[in-house]
């Protein structure tokens, strides 16, 4: 097809073998279209087998399409035009949907902001809804690994288009094994060099939300749009902030279903065994057969019984079952408070957790000491690679992690939202960041992490410090404990604070200090972790 400004873009598409008129289901994408999102979804022929039209477009610049990519420049305006053009294909009932996950479900919302009025239905998966706090930062830090792989990826895709042997080896092999070690450790050189146009450099200056922000975000065109939407995420993926993010707006506002569904899933793939844990049969993604009914509900008009089904289906790790709610869980957060003998560094025994008012706790102080040149290594979790829950018991042996474990549970408990920790802490430089991990800490010792989240901070705080780990779902067993881990790095997921409050685009890693963190409980300052307990029937 040819876009309104005369760019030839490429499509692969799927017919059935029939002679009636059928929907359209789209995908548009940048990683060669031949892949079509297989890594998560089915084949196009299965969605073809069930009666739709199957297009997967590579987007402007990417795959065979002509044009020059820019990230997110052009997917509104050809967006549109794609959706348009896919509705007046032979055999199109004109009805069109879009599938899709990662690049594939932002060009969802992209495509869906010029409200092309062939589009009736999408299903935007694993998304960041505001590019600034969903996807390239979270609590103010860069998300390190996850930007600076996919980076070196678009590059390497950049350089095989074009032809050039040299850089597209240095950048595939940089690939596995990210540069971490340059002079300016989030600024590599071989990105400087090899790929001085890539959106890494912009993402890395523009380390506040600002206007930048504002006119790439999703977001910032969608506030008029309104249509049935599938929202899929998973409690490992990195951008599950995003999925949450647009689903509670538009399920806030829209007049259509709004559908989640979160699985025990990383960002890739979408099966039974996430991390070092497996979750059992029902894991396994139900995601294909999904679409299908809602896709057949909006597009077919037919009747599936969705409408008639809760809105939202949670999977409850470690009962391994799907939940289903008619509602995003908000009640009140039950508390657990921080107490301490001064020496949680030290032991995972002499940190606790317990459901009790703060005062009742003697005031104490914990200190950690963040050595740059040993930073907290990540593990596992939703910012780094490999993603998922792994036993991290040896990890949190570590003397700059401080430990807070809870007796242990005399029933089961049933977590389902949001998750917060509120923490009194001061540190001896200008600038530290602040890991919270929350894991269930089992019988035989291992510790497995549940969600997480990182905050970086630039000032001395004046007030008790907000750290909104990832939402979740889950069963901690009946004799199993929970634990709460604090650490001031998380690294490579996050850069590493030098304690100066640079930029890390701009900090050296000759610059990078010692920072010693002093975190408080009991008394008056009540340091705690906010937990979404729900009480089932």
């Amino acid at each position: 097809m040819l876009t309104r400004d005369g760019v030839r873009l490429d499509a692969d598409i799927y017919r059935p073998d029939a002679e009636e008129t059928f929907p359209v289901l789209l995908m548009r994408q940048p990683y060669g279209r031949a892949i079509a999102s297989t890594i998560v979804y089915a084949y196009p022929t299965w969605y073809a087998a069930h009666g739709y039209i199957v297009v997967i477009q590579d987007v402007r610049g990417r795959g065979t399409s002509e044009g020059s990519f820019k990230l997110f420049a052009h997917e509104i305006e050809d967006g549109e035009d794609t959706v348009q053009w896919a509705a007046a294909l032979a055999g199109s009932t004109g009805q069109v949907g879009m599938y899709g996950f990662s690049y594939q479900g932002m060009t969802q919302l992209y495509a869906a902001a010029a409200k092309p009025s062939a589009l009736k239905a999408i299903c935007p998966a694993m998304i960041g809804y505001d590019l600034y706090t969903d996807w390239a930062y979270e609590g103010g830090a860069f998300c390190l690994q996850a930007n600076l792989s996919w980076a070196i990826q678009i590059s390497a895709e950049t350089a095989r288009l074009k032809g050039d042997v040299a850089a597209y080896q240095m950048l595939a092999t940089a690939a596995k094994q990210p540069p971490l070690s340059d002079s300016v450790p989030a600024n590599p050189a071989i990105l400087q060099d090899l790929d001085p146009d890539s959106f890494y450099h912009e993402w890395l200056q523009h380390s506040e939300p600002d206007d930048y922000w504002e006119k790439l975000s999703p977001k910032s065109y969608l506030h008029a749009v309104d249509l049935p939407m599938l929202h899929i995420g998973g409690w490992f993926d990195t951008f599950l902030r995003g999925t949450i993010h647009l689903y509670k707006e538009m399920a806030a506002r829209s007049t259509y279903r709004q559908q989640l569904i979160v699985g025990p899933w990383a960002h890739l793939p979408w099966g039974r065994k996430v991390g070092a844990i497996d979750f059992g049969a029902a894991a396994a993604s139900p995601c294909d057969r999904l679409q299908i009914r809602w896709f057949d509900q909006w597009l077919k008009g037919l009747n599936t019984g969705l409408l008639t089904e809760p809105s939202i289906a949670l999977f409850e790790m470690g009962s391994n079952q799907w939940r289903t709610f008619d509602t995003w869980y908000s009640a009140h957060p039950t508390p657990f408070f921080l107490a301490s003998t001064g020496l949680a560094s030290m032991s995972d025994q002499e940190g606790t957790l317990a459901p009790l008012p703060s005062h009742s706790f003697t005031p104490s102080a914990d200190v950690l000491v963040h050595d740059p040149w040993r930073p907290v290594p990540a593990s596992g979790g939703h910012a780094s690679a490999p993603s998922g829950p792994y036993d991290r018991s040896s990890l949190d042996c570590r003397t700059d992690i401080l430990t807070y474990t809870s007796e242990p549970l005399t029933e089961d408990l049933h977590l389902a939202g949001e998750v917060s920790a509120l923490v009194y802490c001061a540190a001896d430089l200008p600038s530290f960041d602040l890991c919270a991990v929350l894991s269930d800490v089992r019988p035989n010792g291992t510790v497995y992490n549940v969600t997480q989240g990182y905050i970086h901070v630039l000032s001395q705080p004046t007030a008790p410090l907000q750290i909104s780990l990832q939402p979740t779902c889950v069963c901690i067993p009946k004799g199993n404990a929970i634990r709460l881990s604090l650490s001031a790095a998380c690294f490579p997921a996050y850069p590493v604070n030098a304690g100066t409050g640079t930029p890390p685009g701009k900090t050296r890693l000759i610059d990078q200090q010692i920072i010693t963190v002093t975190v408080a409980s009991g008394g008056d300052r009540p340091s705690q972790i906010l937990l979404p307990v729900v009480k089932l029937e």
